[in-house]
Parts: structure tokens; sequence; C-alpha cells
């Protein structure tokens, strides 16, 4: 099993910045791909970012060229920086991981943006 523990979600300006962080623990040892989603209100959960086990990364259209994600490899830690922050990414973002025993959800963090 994997723990993901997502923190640095909260409230920002329009054309701010947030940067997520999803500490994951456990049997990282089988992870093959770690991605952030998110779940604005009344809408389905989309994707945002990907970061597959051997580096390629992907991006929604919407957020591609704004948000950034990374990995700390040492920490097995998940980043994502949000820039140019947008009324429009309000919404709940999970961190999510992919494993050969199964995928593992974090518990969501808030983000909004005025």
């Amino acid at each position: 099993h994997v723990q993901l523990v997502e923190s640095g979600g909260g409230s920002a300006q329009a054309g701010g910045s947030l940067r997520l962080s999803c500490a994951a623990s456990g049997d990282t040892s089988t992870i093959y791909c770690m991605a952030w989603f998110c779940q604005a209100p009344g809408k389905s959960r989309e994707g945002v970012a990907t970061l597959e086990r051997d580096g390629r990364i992907s991006y929604a259209d919407s957020v591609k060229g704004r948000f950034t994600i990374s990995k700390d490899y040492a920490k097995n830690t998940l980043y994502l920086q949000m820039n140019s922050l947008e009324t429009e990414d309000t919404a709940v973002y999970y961190c999510v991981t992919g494993t050969w025993g199964g995928t593992y959800w974090g518990q969501g963090t808030q983000v909004t943006v005025s």
C-alpha cells in the first residue's frame, strides 16, 4: 500500500502562485506514475498533470505553460507549482499514484483563486 499526504493548498489572488506537495510513504518502490487531478464544484474530477516513472510529463491543455509537475525522488514527494492562477483553477486538488498493486488517492487539498 501507498499513503499520500497533500499540503500547500489555500487561497490566492488571480495571477498569483501556489505550490502543492504530496508526500508518498509505504511501498513506494511499486509506483509507476504520479499525477494531480482536480475537481471543481459541480464538475467531474479531471487530470491536471502526470509524471511517469520514465520521466515523461503531460499536462491538461488548460494548465500548459502555467503549472509544473515535479518530484523529489529522495523525499518521495510530488509537487505542483501553480503560477498565473486563474479563478477557473478553483478546485479540490488530489494527488494520485498508480502502483503495481493498485491506485491510491490523497485526501485532497482546496485551492481557491479569487
